[in-house]
């Protein structure tokens, strides 16, 4: 019988589909585990490095139903955002339409490769059952002081009078249009998360199975400093001006300030500076650059004109504005020690501004003809030319200083964090309306939470050009006031899409419950997730913003934990060769335009040799590879198995379409060994010892893999199962009790991998139910034992050799089998042996001399 994986694997997707098998009650008993994948944004077609992620989600998800756990597996949709609204524009549609239609046919991408969801609890952010939810949590954090409005900058384009995202901003310009892209204040709406910096920062210490480098990477956006507020007095503005350094022990050293542009003085700061004009022009143009921008633009500064004076040393030290400096952080204005920073030092450097050294290292000493600045701050360091604090370490001053500033009464010890309040309004059609609305005599008033969802409007005029149509749509606009009656008017601005994803997690366990946001007993029992799946790139923004949300949640007393992610794993991403033309600026050429000349790739008609580059698998680079095709010509099976075996899933993965091949060979070899089986009349001849040794080795190395994550060694380790059982059969060996047994538990480790085959040969041998709800083979520890064991022989610690003992082994079996190895005794001729050292089980080590 041929191995045909079309037609088998539509017929157990059928089979899954009509038993639910995914499906679960989430109040009935049980070991429960509750798995997520991150939910997708439904982009329209997947390829085949998309998959990694969900086929991995889906081999742990049958592990442990295997294993008989009440394993939870849901999906939903991240449905709303901006890509949706400029793929609509592009093709002159919804971005409803959009977007229904791409879930249709990503939803029909999962069931081909054989992924299975419990469909019952499937949830849209676009829904409005769904968004009620967000509207309500608004509401909910708003009467407690945590969503507020507030002025914030936007990228503005003149000329489409429209907000744009950052996205859209491509070197200064609108993308759309190329008009010159300008900062704007507008009011908008944030939720206050940095009332929670503190626990957020603290929280990551309790996360002990995410990877360190995504918590590395959350705590330093949350960024917790600690040092000092120091007010400087300023005299032309007739109050000081406060700077937050986390160096207090270097205030001495201080030699100028820096101010932001946006700093509330500087426009007092340069009223009277003959060049206000060309450092007017200059503020403008800084403020309209992204704050990555201007750290990555080189220390820019303009100087005021005037001075502030040091409080420790009362020399009057110069005022500048720089473009490094951002008001987001700290005050927005900074004391510069440029002998003992470097951002200081370069910024000292470039416009001749004086360098005063304050440390030194506590042996050996610097100079002003430093190179860089020394900025050590541990014991390894002693404070100079500093007063009241002189000869002291860095620690120790840094404490002395504090006491100081605080006793004069010029400052206080503080601590401040990085992290900025979410900015939440999206000056955008496609996403959740903020239920707010305006009064002329009662303000701002919030919606009834009896009134929810403020649906958003599917029947308005959508271009994406002159701004959010949800401003222009007087249906929606116009409203009744909840306090007086009186006419009012809507919020307009939709919520980020941040939103959607900070709780749906909690969601999915009563997801159609449309009395409340969840039922908090189902949802303390289930979660925290067990396990949470997705890429790196939400390491901050998501993932920060989740375990905010969750703690407003905890302490609405609606949940009873604060983390909602037990453990994460981020998978790599699959990379393949893309080619670009150096004859049309290093535009990547579509794959259909490039063909082959020796062992170069050329641009067909033109003759161009091309330049093959391998990055992330994108449309744009015309690199992707479309599972479709692959499916049909090899089968889901196929890509599941090269997708998990191709590197460990963490690391970065280049696609070879010569490795599916081999995946494909595999999956024949096991599809054959069945049919022989099947066809295979009774018989005991053959020892079936070494087969069923190597597979209960292989239940025992599966199963620690596949709890490690470790993937593609589970494969291979299955891959030398399949040669162990052929070499069986190859043989001449037809025990058929004992092959039957080897083969069924290949088959169930395989199953995650594999899940279409294998339940096909499952079946054939005549199982009835699902091999999905077969129990998960357990490893005899007496059958993996071997029968004999090597043993490493070394001479003064250097391998010289080895030997086979029967196992267990005996002490002086192996000595007796060293002292009879001829390649051994060569390396003791003519020595000395001082004495021999036994490790039970593993090496012989022979001491020798002369």
């Amino acid at each position: 019988m041929q191995y045909t994986p079309k037609e088998l694997e539509e017929k157990w997707q059928k089979r899954w589909a009509e038993a639910r098998v995914a499906e679960i009650d989430v109040a009935a008993g049980g070991e429960k585990y509750y798995m997520l994948n991150m939910f997708p944004y439904p982009s329209g077609d997947l390829h085949v490095g998309h998959g990694r992620n969900y086929i991995l989600g889906d081999a742990l998800y049958r592990f442990l139903r295997m294993q008989g756990r009440a394993a939870l597996n849901p999906m939903g949709w991240d449905a709303f955002g901006l890509p949706a609204e400029n793929a609509a524009i592009k093709r002159g549609i919804h971005p409803r339409q959009w977007t229904v239609g791409n879930i249709a046919r990503e939803k029909e991408q999962f069931e081909r490769w054989g992924i299975l969801y419990d469909w019952s609890k499937e949830l849209a952010s676009c829904d409005p059952g769904y968004y009620r939810w967000n509207q309500w949590l608004f509401l909910q954090l708003y009467s407690r002081g945590l969503a507020y409005r507030g002025s914030a900058p936007v990228n503005w384009c003149p000329s489409d009078q429209t907000v744009l995202a950052n996205e859209q901003v491509i070197d200064g310009r609108c993308e759309r249009c190329g008009s010159e892209v300008v900062q704007r204040e507008l009011e908008q709406w944030f939720f206050r998360i940095t009332a929670y910096a503190d626990r957020l920062d603290a929280g990551l210490d309790s996360l002990d199975q995410w990877p360190d480098k995504v918590k590395t990477m959350q705590r330093n956006w949350i960024g917790r400093s600690v040092g000092a507020d120091v007010r400087f007095e300023v005299p032309a503005v007739g109050h000081a001006i406060t700077i937050f350094t986390t160096r207090p022990d270097t205030i001495y050293g201080a030699t100028f300030m820096v101010l932001a542009p946006e700093h509330p003085d500087v426009e007092t700061l340069i009223a009277d500076n003959p060049a206000r004009e060309e450092i007017q022009e200059w503020i403008d143009r800084v403020r309209n650059m992204s704050n990555l921008e201007r750290q990555e633009a080189g220390k820019e500064g303009r100087f005021t004109g005037k001075t502030a004076i040091n409080p420790f040393t009362k020399e009057e030290i110069p005022i500048w504005l720089g473009n490094f400096v951002l008001m987001q952080y700290g005050t927005g204005a900074i004391m510069a020690v440029p002998a003992h920073d470097q951002r200081d030092f370069e910024f000292a450097s470039e416009f001749g501004l004086p360098i005063r050294i304050v440390i030194r290292p506590s042996t050996g000493s610097v100079t002003e003809a430093q190179t860089e600045a020394f900025t050590v701050k541990d014991e390894s360091g002693i404070v100079i030319n500093s007063g009241i604090i002189d000869g002291l370490t860095p620690p120790k001053a840094i404490e002395r200083i504090i006491d100081e500033i605080e006793r004069l009464n010029i400052g206080k010890r503080m601590v401040r964090y990085r992290l900025r309040d979410w900015l939440i309004s999206r000056q955008r059609y496609w996403g959740t309306p903020i239920p707010m609305i305006y009064c002329d005599a009662c303000g701002i008033v919030p919606v009834a939470l009896d009134q929810l969802p403020v649906e958003l409007p599917l029947d308005v005029p959508f271009t994406g050009r002159e701004g959010n149509p949800l401003a222009k749509d007087a249906r929606f606009v116009n409203t009744t006031c909840p306090k007086c009656g009186a006419a009012a008017r809507r919020e307009t601005d939709t919520m980020d899409t941040f939103v959607d994803s900070s709780w749906y997690y909690a969601r999915f366990i009563s997801a159609n419950d449309d009395t409340k946001i969840f039922d908090s007993s189902l949802v303390n029992r289930w979660l925290p997730v067990d396990q949470y799946i997705g890429g790196i790139e939400h390491a901050i923004l998501h993932l920060l913003y989740a375990r905010f949300i969750c703690r407003t949640l905890f302490d609405m007393q609606l949940v009873n934990f604060e983390e909602p992610f037990l453990r994460l794993f981020n998978q790599g991403m699959i990379t393949k060769e893309g080619y670009r033309d150096p004859s049309e600026g290093m535009a990547w050429v579509p794959l259909g335009e490039v063909e082959w000349r020796g062992d170069a790739p050329h641009r067909i008609g033109s003759g161009t040799r091309l330049l093959a580059e391998t990055g992330k698998m994108s449309k744009s680079r015309y690199n992707v590879v479309p599972p479709d095709d692959l499916i049909e010509r090899y089968g889901a099976d196929t890509e599941r198995v090269y997708t998990l075996f191709i590197a460990p899933p963490e690391k970065e993965a280049a696609w070879s379409d010569e490795g599916v091949i081999g995946a494909y060979r595999f999956l024949n070899r096991v599809w054959n060994l069945g049919d022989q089986l099947v066809e295979m009349k009774g018989g005991t001849d053959g020892d079936a010892s070494k087969m069923i040794r190597k597979t209960h080795q292989t239940i025992a190395a599966v199963t620690t893999r596949i709890e490690r994550f470790e993937f593609n060694t589970a494969i291979s380790a299955l891959m030398e199962l399949s040669n162990a059982i052929g070499d069986y059969v190859s043989g001449g060996g037809n025990d058929v009790a004992a092959l039957r047994g080897c083969y069924s538990t290949l088959l169930q480790l395989l199953h995650p991998f594999a899940p279409h085959i294998t339940e096909e040969m499952w079946e054939q041998l005549g199982n009835e139910n699902f091999i999905l709800i077969s129990k998960w083979p357990v490893a005899d520890s007496e059958l993996m034992k071997e029968d004999a064991l090597t043993i490493v022989v070394q001479v003064n610690g250097k391998l010289r050799g080895q030997v086979e003992v029967p196992n267990p082994p005996v002490e002086d079996v192996v000595l007796a089998a060293v002292n009879g190895n001829e390649k051994v005794q060569q390396w003791l001729a003519g020595k000395q042996v001082v004495k021999t050292i036994y490790v039970p089980g593993k090496l012989v080590n022979i001491v020798v001399k002369g």
